[in-house]
């Protein structure tokens, strides 16, 4: 695009730059501050507009994160994060890198949820891409007014809101997920902040007290689930596969009644990936290889019960069965290894309640169950479904706090020399279980990987690492590889092959010992899991990059926030 303000080279360590004063302040990505030299000044038209003193980003890092520490809650940290990033993104990039272990639940889950439910009450100034089912013809338009051409694009994150984290629909204001998403696979991975959209697909909203809300800046009537929500999410598809070839176009907390379906819809014709089904999935096995590995077990040998049988239980359970087949069950045997619960207890014939499409195989034959107990409203509980079963990894998404209880995780200890439990729910407060109550519950045998952080637990005399199976572990990664690559699609082999990078960084062999690698190694992962993903495309013939110095390339892809040498035109 002919004058833009300014041009970053292809190594992105010199910009080239026509705007003069105020205009380089105000503009995010070249704006250094402080830090610009007494030359940049005066070629930018910038003298007398600074304090006379120059800083490194060093010192600029030392000052915003004391005024970081100093904010008096969590909101707040995202708040102040939020408004260095708009004046500096590349001083707030470095910031969340240097800090990625600290920062991550602040730009991410769990405070990304009270950012997005305060959306309205606390905007500052628009970022991303706003589409409304009330607009489907507007969709091509507003992608080009976000400016970028065919080839600057690498990824696009969108989400409809409906089923954000743990606490539902929030309309509009899920642009906030899609945002912060996308600054986690900056920080994580290196995509470049400028070769990402973030995209609210805003189709109305269910939620009463939004509508009822002044300030609410969403689409003000209920949520549209009839044939206009397929047409605005295929205007979407299309204008994006049209106007960016080499997207990745990532789904975010989209509702159970469409995340999947959209996904099989699409994946067959773009490059497309649902990180709450297809993310999830993949990083919980990866931790289950970790734990199956420290327990001198086989996957195929296991008994898994997942408690949360929606998109993101069924995903894990889908991933988990293909790894049984690959090591030799029958796909039927594989089955009869899972048993899965939904709001209505377990998926059996003639369960209390509507089985989802995806569901349906998972369901346990009247037969298998008819002398199970059951509550006055016809539902197999979960303590049930294990005293029968004997599980031995327990697997849960259901946003029930408390819900493995201290008779139901003794009782797995009981049987199982090395019980692996993944209580996953976000945020904290609706896990399944505290670590600490796993731990001790289990005499420290248990094998655990939480949803939501926690920190080291000690217990006999051994503290234990707790391993979070944070999708930040892999869909960094897989989104750098995909680029790196230029994958036409996200395939299962790709989906595995991150995995299998994730689980092998893991050393489970000391006592105490997470199951995961920590979320502090993040640049890292996402290099070993990028380069991962990248060699399975190429090995599948889904890129037409060669093989050779594939692990230099992914490196050199990983943008490092610093700042560029100044050049004024």
């Amino acid at each position: 695009m002919p004058d833009r303000p300014f041009e970053l080279d292809q190594t992105g360590t010199v910009a080239r730059v026509r705007l003069r004063g105020t205009s380089v302040l105000f503009s995010p990505m070249l704006n250094k501050g402080t830090a610009f030299t007494l030359a940049e000044r005066e070629a930018l038209g910038l003298t007398g507009l600074l304090p006379g003193g120059v800083s490194t980003i060093e010192g600029q890092l030392r000052r915003v994160y004391a005024q970081y520490l100093r904010q008096p809650d969590d909101l707040a940290k995202s708040l102040h994060l939020g408004q260095i990033r708009n004046r500096n993104e590349v001083l707030f990039y470095r910031l969340l890198a240097e800090h990625i272990h600290e920062m991550l639940p602040i730009v991410y889950t769990p405070t990304i949820g009270t950012v997005i439910e305060r959306y309205s009450l606390e905007f500052a100034r628009p970022r991303g891409v706003y589409l409304s089912v009330d607009h489907p013809d507007q969709v091509e338009t507003a992608f080009r007014n976000y400016g970028l051409e065919a080839d600057e694009v690498d990824l696009i994150v969108a989400t409809d809101s409906e089923g954000i984290l743990g606490i539902g629909d929030w309309g509009v204001g899920g642009i906030a997920i899609a945002d912060g998403k996308l600054a986690v696979y900056t920080a994580a991975a290196g995509l470049h902040p400028r070769r990402v959209i973030p995209v609210v697909l805003d189709t109305g909203t269910d939620n009463e007290a939004l509508l009822a809300e002044d300030m609410y800046l969403g689409a003000r009537h209920p949520r549209v689930r009839d044939e206009r929500y397929d047409q605005l999410i295929d205007a979407y598809v299309s204008a994006a596969a049209k106007l960016f070839p080499h997207a990745m176009l990532h789904w975010e907390d989209f509702g159970a009644a469409n995340a999947r379906r959209i996904l099989l819809k699409y994946a067959g014709s773009c490059c497309t990936f649902n990180d709450d089904i297809q993310g999830t999935a993949a990083v919980v096995l990866a931790a289950a290889l970790g734990a199956t590995r420290a327990a001198g077990t086989a996957m195929r040998d296991q008994v898994i019960v997942i408690h949360g049988a929606g998109t993101a239980g069924i995903g894990i359970a889908d991933a988990l069965r293909q790894v049984m087949i690959d090591d030799g069950l029958s796909p039927a045997e594989a089955m009869t290894r899972f048993y899965a619960l939904g709001s209505k207890g377990l998926l059996a014939e003639g369960y209390p309640g509507t089985l989802r499409d995806f569901q349906v195989p998972y369901a346990r034959t009247a037969a298998e169950v008819a002398g199970w107990e059951r509550d006055a409203d016809g539902c197999i509980g979960l303590a049930e479904v294990v005293t029968r079963t004997r599980p031995t990894m327990l697997i849960g998404t259901s946003t029930q706090p408390g819900a493995f209880s201290e008779p139901i995780v003794t009782a797995m200890a009981g049987y199982s020399e090395r019980p692996v439990i993944m209580p996953l729910s976000n945020p904290t407060s609706r896990s399944e279980a505290q670590a600490a109550d796993l731990i001790a519950w289990t005499g420290g045998r248990a094998l655990i990987a939480t949803g939501s952080p926690f920190p080291p637990v000690s217990y006999g005399g051994v503290e234990y690492q707790v391993a979070q199976a944070n999708n930040a572990l892999i869909f960094p990664g897989l989104g750098l590889g995909v680029t790196v690559a230029r994958a036409r699609r996200v395939s299962d082999a790709m989906l595995a092959a991150a995995a299998n990078a994730l689980a092998g960084l893991a050393d489970v062999t000391s006592p105490g010992a997470a199951v995961l690698p920590p979320v502090t190694s993040l640049r890292e992962v996402s290099a070993a899991v990028g380069e991962a993903v990248a060699r399975a495309a190429v090995a599948e013939g889904l890129s037409e990059v060669p093989l050779d110095g594939l692990a230099e390339r992914v490196r050199a892809a990983m943008w490092e926030p610093a700042y560029p040498e100044v050049e004024a035109i």
